[in-house]
């Protein structure tokens, strides 16, 4: 288990006005959060107030991760990878560009993000749930998990960590959201929309170890 970045290079070229989030007039933090916590309309293309904005596919945005993970991982043709937590597919179908034969699956609690998938790899998308993943044991070469584990409640953490462990016969890694000190928990505090998990560094490695998760991991910060 090691900690390795893979999302920087996404997250922090994002521009982000915490307390003009928390304290708009029209989506105050409460309303945002109820409507994205429907994981539907309002959570993907909805008012930008309230999470994505719109999130639509941009060239090249997600081929420079998986490119990274790619590398480090040694991915192949015919190998197989998941993604718990896909959304609308974007990371994988960006996987298909940099590892041309990659067989790619995805999983998402959303059935909006799935029907409004990738059309290139919609048909390798499925609704479910991260705590019971309907896959057999060592199934895929690789596992990956972006910001989606934050997401759940304390109880379904462990089933849901247990089962990426189970279903993954090599690789596997989890990116979360965490904050190192009052100014970054806050901050998370204010920006985050569907977040139950809130946990430090330390907090996230003890679900780790307490799950016997045994993959690479790491965390994303709100600064």
């Amino acid at each position: 288990m090691a900690y390795i970045d893979f999302l920087s290079v996404v997250h922090k070229v994002t521009r982000r006005d915490y307390l003009a989030r928390v304290n708009d007039p029209e989506f105050p933090k409460a309303k945002a959060a109820e409507l994205a916590k429907k994981w539907d309309y309002d959570y993907w293309d909805g008012d930008r107030r309230i999470n994505y904005g719109g999130y639509r596919y941009i060239e090249g945005r997600w081929e420079k991760v998986a490119r990274a993970m790619a590398d480090h991982y040694g991915l192949k043709a015919g190998d197989k990878i998941l993604d718990v937590g896909c959304g609308k597919g974007f990371l994988l179908y960006d996987f298909t560009k940099v590892v041309p034969g990659i067989e790619v699956s995805g999983i998402d609690i959303s059935e909006y993000a799935v029907a409004h998938a990738k059309e290139e790899i919609k048909d390798r998308l499925r609704v479910g749930n991260a705590v019971k993943l309907p896959y057999p044991d060592k199934h895929f070469d690789y596992v990956y998990s972006l910001n989606t584990l934050h997401n759940l409640h304390s109880y379904e953490l462990d089933p849901a960590l247990r089962e990426i462990e189970r279903v993954s016969k090599k690789h596997r890694y989890i990116c979360v959201e965490s904050y190192r000190n009052e100014l970054e928990k806050a901050n998370l505090l204010y920006w985050q929309v569907t977040c139950e998990a809130f946990c430090a560094p330390k907090a996230w490695e003890w679900w780790f170890r307490q799950t016997g998760y045994t993959g690479d991991y790491s965390f994303i910060y709100f600064e």
